[in-house]
């Protein structure tokens, strides 16, 4: 993977800024002991391998979807009337046709263009940089979203995958600013990797554990090192890294290599399992509402998934935060 693609925001570009965020997870919690229960498993063995304790199952993408969409705008104080376009981010749509974004429009009374958009794991971070690209050419309002129901699309019965993967939603609304958040990102693939990590239409999950996780720590790191000196930034720079939450041992490593202590990185895999679109916008989320993020900070957002593709940002936050965490 080469920097020389990786570009920087031009100056004058218009730019755009997150007013609002919300979350949606299902009801229903899977630990791990109910793993232990009925596979060859343990919550230790789990844990150890992965760092995850539990995830949700259940719902449908579009009504993750829409409950976070609701959310987000909510916060933004916009309605439907104001959003002009949705970017639904999902490896699981409901349907192979139409898109999920047109029952999200739809719901939401969102008169816009909508639209899915399928980088797997690394997709949030992509619906990022093409909701900035939007605005920049003339948009005012994009409601981004990520979403997932993993669980339909894994089989509960193969311990190397039902383990993992969990069901969630995560929004923002991006709105044209003259301040813009988005500094420099980095996207890629690498179709031949796309046998490690695959799931046919009516199959499930299939996946080469070590293989996806050999791939994922050298992409994280190559496309955050490309990302930040698009920026023209050090990870010394970076407040806080939001990264894709796939497994903890992942995260631990790509951040090592990086130089980025733990203190600096948002995790909730513990409690939601890899949710592949939804993941970053859930980490993003906790860090914003646990009061980890503060006005001018630099933010690096970084993903791998299936294809597979990759994708990082860094952002300086310039948006909303919690009246209660300032």
């Amino acid at each position: 993977m080469s920097t020389e693609r990786t570009p920087a925001i031009p100056a004058g570009v218009r730019g755009a800024t997150i007013t609002g965020w919300g979350t949606a997870l299902p009801d229903n919690v899977v630990t791990n002991a109910d793993f232990e229960a009925r596979l060859d498993t343990s919550d230790e063995w789990i844990t150890e391998r992965t760092g995850i304790k539990e995830r949700r199952h259940g719902g449908s993408t579009a009504g993750l979807a829409i409950e976070a969409g609701r959310a987000a705008m909510e916060m933004a104080g916009v309605t439907g009337d104001d959003i002009d376009f949705v970017i639904l981010a999902t490896t699981s749509p409901d349907y192979q046709i139409p898109s999920t974004a047109s029952e999200v429009q739809h719901e939401l009374g969102i008169a816009g263009g909508a639209v899915d958009l399928n980088a797997a794991c690394s997709g949030f971070v992509y619906g990022l940089v093409h909701a900035h690209g939007l605005i920049a050419m003339g948009l005012d309002r994009i409601l981004l979203v990520g979403a997932e129901t993993l669980s339909r699309i894994t089989d509960q019965d193969d311990r190397n995958t039902a383990i993992l993967f969990g069901d969630g939603a995560g929004a923002v609304v991006l709105e044209a600013s003259d301040e813009g958040q988005l500094l420099a990102f980095d996207m890629g693939s690498d179709g031949s990797a796309r046998k490690f990590l695959d799931a046919p239409i009516g199959g499930y999950m299939q996946m080469v554990g070590k293989e996806v996780f050999r791939k994922a720590v050298t992409v994280m790191v190559d496309s955050a090192r490309a990302s930040m000196a698009a920026a023209g930034v050090t990870a010394d720079d970076i407040a806080l890294v939001v990264p894709h939450q796939a497994n903890i041992r992942i995260i631990e490593a790509a951040c090592s290599r990086l130089e980025i202590g733990s203190e600096k990185v948002s995790t909730v895999l513990h409690a939601t399992g890899n949710t592949s679109s939804a993941s970053i916008p859930l980490a993003l989320v906790d860090a914003l509402e646990g009061g980890r993020v503060s006005p001018g900070d630099l933010v690096l957002l970084v993903g791998f998934g299936a294809g597979m593709s990759w994708a990082s940002a860094v952002v300086r936050w310039t948006g909303h935060l919690p009246e209660v965490v300032r």
